[in-house]
């Protein structure tokens, strides 16, 4: 009889483990749940993901993936919105007022990102290089890594950088120096800016900046059209 009751009990909590990672196939900590997420903030406010074009209206959205325009060829987003952590949100605001002095604006092309879509990229993305792998997450999906440029604020024109956003291209590294001075002072000021706010660039994107402190924030799978 005993046995029979911890075999049953073993049982209840393997089914109980495989409906809590069955959003993954890593077993890792995902916050799915909107009420959870409110729980989270109401212990922490600064796990609130902040809607970015709301807290600066200054900034320019340019959200591919709620698009076909981007390396995967469909919409994969179904608002054009873009989310950060609050802390991350507050160092952009100083960001773009620092810029501004000098006649330039961020464009965001992405912040936030769900984890079933860091998933799907994997999947079809043909260079893994340039895609997280899913059985860690994406700073992406902790909300505290943006894909970001600079615009010219007088012609509100992209300020010219070593490749377009999301480019397999070589030339896509932060550190490859095969390339114009003024392209290479352009993407080394973002850079240095954008560093100078708590953010570190990637090696192999030099429009993706990660927020140091990102290990504090847990992975999310929560829709833009729920937050």
């Amino acid at each position: 009889m005993k046995n029979l009751f911890v075999v049953l009990l073993l049982i209840s909590y393997l089914s109980s483990c495989a409906q809590k990672n069955a959003q993954n196939p890593f077993g890792l900590k995902i916050t799915n749940n909107y009420k959870a997420y409110q729980s989270a903030i109401a212990k922490n406010p600064n796990n609130e993901l902040v809607d970015i074009k709301k807290a600066i209206p200054s900034i320019v959205l340019d959200v591919r993936y709620a698009t076909k325009n981007n390396f995967m060829k469909q919409a994969m987003y179904k608002q054009a919105r873009a989310f950060a952590r609050k802390p991350v949100v507050e160092q952009l605001k100083q960001i773009q007022a620092a810029l501004s002095k000098k006649g330039y604006g961020l464009k965001i092309f992405d912040g936030y990102r769900p984890y079933a879509v860091t998933l799907s990229f994997y999947e079809k993305a043909s260079n893994k290089e340039f895609v997280a792998n899913p059985n860690k997450g994406s700073k992406h999906n902790r909300g505290c890594a943006i894909d970001l440029t600079m615009i010219d604020l007088k012609t509100g024109k992209d300020v010219p950088m070593p490749t377009p956003y999301d480019s397999f291209e070589e030339a896509a590294a932060s550190r490859y120096d095969k390339l114009p001075p003024e392209i290479i002072k352009n993407r080394d000021f973002l850079i240095n800016t954008m560093q100078a706010h708590g953010f570190k660039v990637i090696y192999n994107e030099w429009w993706h900046f990660d927020f140091n402190g990102w290990q504090d924030y847990d992975l999310m799978d929560i829709p833009f059209e729920r937050l």
